[in-house]
């Protein structure tokens, strides 16, 4: 994590002086590496620091700073960019080298799971205890197998006929869900334009978009965490397709506004709610490979949301267009998370 924290603000930064697009695409494409190493450790630790009844809540207000972040991107825009070059907005992004990076070195644990499968029980034992944690909620039997007993790999064990459909299923809804993060946060405020609204207020449901999703999130892990995550997440996917919907009807700017909070709880909100279904459904050896392997084959739908959302624009078949294409991949994740197995649900 730390790696890769230092990795994605340094090409953060080199991007604020890229030469030529080219240039530009290459360093977004590295930057992009580092932030993919992040996202899947990061839930991990969390929900492995988490007390087990608390998980999806903990995970929850972790990943709620991505939609802080996206907030807080959304202000210096609406304030900045008409004042200055695009290029320090991908300047203020290297801010995590200087900030985050030395306090994460400082006060970041070593996973639990990963000092027990290295055969450092004590040390594992005393890391969970200084965080107030039941080791045993952590680290299982099957977590620490050795010798002919111990799994070659744990993304062979993903596709072992016990966990082969999650694997498969997680891949797809984690598709959904960031077509829909990346398509709406990418064109949410062209699309509003096209609608008829001037760039502040354009700019305004950006920021709606992602404070929904943090106040959202939150409240539904809390749910999450009582009633079972399927059911939430489903129900999430659900909401994300009605609200999307709306926002192609001409409605009130009041409205629209609360509209577009719901669609941030239904996209971003999932998406997060996403990613802890997908590291409590696991054992704790297989949670950082599973959340890899599935935001990994997500990132193609990270990649499309935008791309589909263009093509659309450059058809001309109207801004309706792009809300229908969103709503129906919301359908599309609600039916995908409603078919992962009852493994490890409550």
């Amino acid at each position: 994590m730390l790696a890769c924290i230092a990795w994605f603000s340094t090409f953060m930064l080199l991007t604020a002086f890229a030469p030529s697009a080219e240039v530009f695409g290459l360093l977004r494409f590295l930057t992009g590496l580092g932030l993919g190493g992040i996202v899947p450790t990061c839930i991990a630790l969390t929900v492995e620091f988490a007390r087990k009844e608390r998980r999806q809540i903990a995970n929850a207000v972790m990943f709620s700073g991505y939609s802080v972040g996206g907030v807080g991107a959304s202000l210096l825009a609406i304030n900045l960019l008409q004042h200055i070059d695009f290029r320090w907005m991908y300047a203020i992004g290297a801010l995590p080298l200087v900030t985050l990076l030395p306090i994460a070195w400082k006060l970041l644990p070593e996973s639990v799971a990963y000092l027990a499968r290295k055969q450092r029980f004590e040390e594992a034992k005393a890391t969970a205890a200084r965080s107030g944690l039941i080791y045993s909620d952590i680290v299982t039997a099957e977590d620490v197998k050795t010798g002919a007993e111990a799994p070659k790999s744990a993304m062979k064990t993903l596709f072992t006929r016990k966990w082969v459909r999650s694997t498969v299923l997680f891949a797809m809804a984690n598709f959904c869900g960031l077509l829909l993060v990346y398509g709406l946060n990418t064109w949410l405020p062209q699309i509003m334009r096209q609608a008829g609204f001037q760039l502040g207020d354009a700019l305004t449901f950006l920021l709606v978009l992602n404070a929904g999703a943090i106040v959202g999130s939150i409240s539904a892990s809390v749910l999450a965490d009582r009633i079972g995550i399927r059911k939430v997440v489903t129900a999430s996917f659900l909401l994300a397709f009605v609200a999307i919907l709306m926002l192609s009807l001409q409605l009130p700017l009041a409205m629209l506004l609360v509209i577009v909070a719901f669609a941030g709880l239904g996209s971003v909100g999932t998406q997060i709610l996403v990613g802890g279904y997908c590291a409590t459904h696991y054992p704790q050896s297989l949670s950082a490979t599973a959340l890899s392997w599935s935001l990994g084959i997500g990132r193609i739908g990270a990649i499309c949301g935008p791309l589909i959302g263009g093509l659309i624009a450059g058809m001309a078949f109207g801004w309706q267009l792009n809300f229908y294409m969103f709503a129906a991949f919301a359908v599309v994740g609600a039916v995908v998370v409603f078919s992962v197995p009852k493994l490890t649900e409550k």
